[in-house]
């Protein structure tokens, strides 16, 4: 009986896991599949150079770039990661692919974030800005909760990585709850309104117009406490989809007091509109 018990406990294992990964992933597609029902069908407004005018000359020269001019903007996006994380300088880096979804009208994400592998999702994780909050919940083997974090914080740190991530959806910064500032001829200020709650950020470009960084201040979560601190994406990529030319490799990176820590490591795969 005892043998018969031993042997029986992977399988044991076997089905919770599986039963709870299920369970988990099925909870994170219902909110997906929520969050793009809100959009309606159809196209959506096409960009024209008129929209353009009166932005800071950087930013023209951004869009110009990107190749928005004569396309819609985009109701929801699709796309699909590869990279890897890490929680601090002493954490080990772990890899991860993700799938992430997008709605314009209104802002709102869902990133679902498989560690190491999609095929071998040891962690399974989600980060997302629905209805004006952010939450944020990962859980080893689909069961175990490593993180589970809501409140004014995680949302203003949901809503500024909304606004960081549009650069894949460029079109959108010319919506109605974007308004942009002039700083100098590489770099300009980038505001986004939502549910009366604002976010604003810097963003710089070369001579081209290629985005090369974001730089924000965004709370950072450090064991219970949150701290303000100043947060950059820089772009080491960039690549072509959706017939726009997009940064597709970047990093996120704390740029602290004692140093800079990169804890992310991303490179866009897949890439689809609406």
């Amino acid at each position: 009986m005892r043998f018969m018990i031993i042997l029986a406990f992977p399988l044991i294992l076997v089905v919770v896991f599986g039963f709870a990964y299920l369970s988990f992933n099925g909870r994170i597609n219902r909110e997906i599949s929520g969050l793009l029902s809100g959009e309606k069908p159809g196209a959506g407004t096409v960009v024209t150079q008129e929209m353009l005018k009166g932005l800071p000359e950087p930013v023209q020269r951004y869009l110009a770039y990107s190749g928005v001019l004569g396309k819609p903007i985009p109701r929801t996006i699709r796309l699909k990661q590869v990279g890897k994380i890490r929680q601090d300088e002493k954490s080990s880096w772990m890899k991860l692919e993700a799938v992430e979804y997008y709605s314009t009208t209104p802002p709102g994400f869902i990133w679902k974030a498989f560690l190491p592998t999609r095929r071998f999702p040891m962690t399974l994780g989600w980060d997302a800005y629905l209805n004006g909050r952010g939450s944020m919940l990962i859980k080893m083997l689909s069961l175990i909760p490593m993180v589970n974090a809501t409140g004014i914080y995680i949302d203003q740190g949901a809503m500024m990585r909304y606004l960081n991530e549009m650069t894949w959806f460029p079109a959108a910064f010319l919506g109605e709850n974007i308004i942009w500032k002039a700083i100098d001829d590489t770099s300009a200020e980038v505001t986004l309104t939502h549910q009366g709650k604002s976010v604003s950020a810097t963003m710089y470009f070369d001579g081209e117009g290629k985005p090369t960084n974001f730089v924000a201040k965004r709370y950072r979560m450090v064991g219970k406490r949150y701290d303000l601190e100043t947060w950059s994406t820089p772009f080491t990529g960039y690549g072509e989809f959706e017939g726009l030319k997009l940064p597709v490799r970047g990093q996120g990176v704390w740029n602290l007091k004692q140093g800079d820590l990169v804890y992310v490591d991303l490179e866009v795969t897949e890439l689809e509109y609406d």
